[in-house]
C-alpha cells in the first residue's frame, strides 16, 4: 500500500497561498475550507513552507494580535518533510508519528503533487487490517 493509493481515492487537490498572503486572510481560508493546514508556495509554485492551526495558534501566543497583518511567510514552518506517492504507508505513519504532525505534502521531482493526513494514512491502513482479517476467516472457514 503506497501513499499514490491514497491519492487516487482522496484526490490530488492541494489549498495553497503565495508567501506574502497575510495570517488573517489564510485565517479565513482555513476557516472557509474547513481545513487544518495550508501549503505555502512561492511564485513558480514550489513549496516553501507549511501554516498550520498550531504555527498560528504559537504565533498568537507569542505575539498577539499584530502576527495578524505579517505574512505567512513569517509564521510557517519552513523546513517541511515531503513523501513521495511511492512510499508506503506504514512508513508514512511513522514519519508522521515521530515528527509529531498531521500533515504530508507529497512531491513528485520537487513538485507538489497532493497532500495527505494522519486522518487518511489511519483510515488506509484500518482498511488492509480488516481485510487480512477477513481473508483469515474465510481461510479459517474454507478448512
Amino acid at each position: 500500500m503506497t501513499v499514490r493509493s491514497i491519492l487516487d481515492e482522496k484526490g490530488r487537490n492541494v489549498i495553497t497561498l503565495g508567501v506574502s498572503t497575510s495570517v488573517t486572510d489564510a485565517l479565513k481560508l482555513l476557516e472557509e475550507k474547513a481545513i487544518g493546514v495550508i501549503l505555502i508556495t512561492n511564485s513558480e509554485g514550489r513549496l516553501e513552507g507549511i501554516l498550520s492551526e498550531r504555527d498560528i495558534v504559537r504565533s498568537l501566543a507569542r505575539g498577539g494580535t499584530g502576527i495578524l497583518s505579517d505574512s505567512v511567510a513569517s509564521h510557517m514552518t519552513r523546513n517541511v518533510v515531503t513523501c513521495s506517492q511511492s512510499d508506503a504507508v506504514i512508513g508514512v505513519m511513522e514519519v508522521m508519528s515521530k515528527g509529531r504532525f498531521r500533515h504530508l505534502p507529497v512531491t513528485d521531482n520537487s513538485k507538489l503533487v497532493g497532500l495527505i493526513s494522519i486522518g487518511d494514512v489511519v483510515k488506509r491502513r484500518l482498511q488492509v487490517v480488516e481485510k487480512e482479517a477477513e481473508d483469515i476467516r474465510s481461510y479459517i472457514s474454507a478448512i
